[in-house]
């Protein structure tokens, strides 16, 4: 059984700082994730100076700054910061990760050695970015929130254009908005992304708990990314739709669980573990009152009673009319060898 890959979003939420990204890393290890993912942006290249806020931004901050640049700029993380936690998560045994921006930062990426690429929802439809990530040949993910399906059709037109096949491409299902309503998950457009398009699903979470995700792997999702802080109280703009060290831990635990529940295979029967319990809590046939030899057996002779090691009451209509061989006392268990 292949599991479920689960990516734990630290995102921005170091909000700049090098030793709060590392003890994110820390939580990620004790949660018992996969991957632990950062963004790799440089502001001048994003977003425009005069870029304002989106709304969930402009709350979640509370600056008095509408400038998104500027928030921005104060969370990005240098050549030496990468260098640095890629080091730390090798040395504590998780898989670093991060998500680029824009072309520059797609073949940043490439150079440090990543071995698959992440496209956020904000660049499927910028046309040079899919077509970067595309000439670096890795396997891709692609967050699909505020996207139509024909937009996801035009992303993986470019993406196979330029030389990754569809078996290389995993699609998730995302809503971006900061913390998702639960009325505007829409879990099942994942699944219409499996049937339309044929590829490995997965989703990408912002709303608040982990109910969600856990559905989604109930329903089929092979990836699992969500959105963890240290604090969500703390300033910055996706603290409030992420996971607390505690939560995350709890997702994992969740989802390794909900795995196992549906990796049988299928077929109806009694399990391993149970099937000690089949004559414990089933019934067999038995007498319910003194009876000699050669008494022919009526309805209110016999009774279902616990264990079930004996005739079972599903053979009772067989049972009635036959004539007994042995002299029979009250609750002793009917066996065929009783019977003529």
């Amino acid at each position: 059984m292949n599991k479920v890959v689960i990516i734990a979003e630290a995102g921005v939420n170091h909000n700049g700082d090098i030793n709060v990204a590392m003890k994110l890393i820390d939580a990620a290890v004790d949660a018992g994730v996969d991957y632990v993912k950062f963004q790799t942006f440089k502001a001048d290249s994003l977003v425009s100076k005069l870029a304002k806020k989106a709304e969930y931004q402009s709350v979640n901050v509370n600056d008095g700054d509408d400038s998104q640049y500027a928030m921005l700029k104060n969370l990005e993380l240098s050549h030496e910061d990468h260098l640095q936690l890629m080091s730390y998560c090798s040395e504590r045994n998780i898989k670093f990760f991060s998500t680029a921006f824009d072309v520059e930062g797609v073949n940043y990426l490439n150079d440090l050695g990543l071995s698959f690429f992440k496209i956020p929802s904000g660049e499927i439809t910028n046309y040079p970015y899919l077509k970067a990530v595309a000439l670096c040949g890795k396997p891709v993910i692609m967050s699909t929130g505020m996207c139509s399906e024909i937009e996801i059709k035009n992303a993986l037109e470019v993406l196979m254009k330029f030389g990754i096949s569809k078996e290389k491409i995993s699609i998730l299902h995302c809503n971006t908005e900061y913390p998702t309503p639960m009325k505007d998950v829409n879990l099942k457009a994942m699944l219409a992304i499996q049937k339309t398009f044929d590829v490995e699903i997965g989703y990408s979470d912002h709303t608040l708990g982990i109910e969600v995700p856990i559905a989604a792997v109930a329903i089929g999702a092979r990836i699992i990314e969500k959105h963890f802080t240290l604090d969500r109280t703390l300033p910055g703009p996706d603290h409030v739709a992420s996971l607390e060290p505690d939560e995350l831990k709890n997702m994992v635990k969740a989802i390794r669980n909900i795995e196992l529940a549906i990796s049988g295979d299928g077929d109806k029967k009694p399990s391993e573990s149970e099937t000690k319990n089949i004559a414990i809590a089933r019934k067999s046939i038995f007498i319910n009152k003194r009876l000699e030899k050669g008494h022919t057996i009526t309805d209110s002779d016999i009774v279902s009673l616990r264990p079930g090691d004996g005739i079972s009451p599903m053979e009772w209509e067989n049972i009635v009319g036959k004539k007994l061989v042995v002299d029979k006392n009250e609750f002793d268990k009917l066996l065929f060898s009783d019977i003529g």
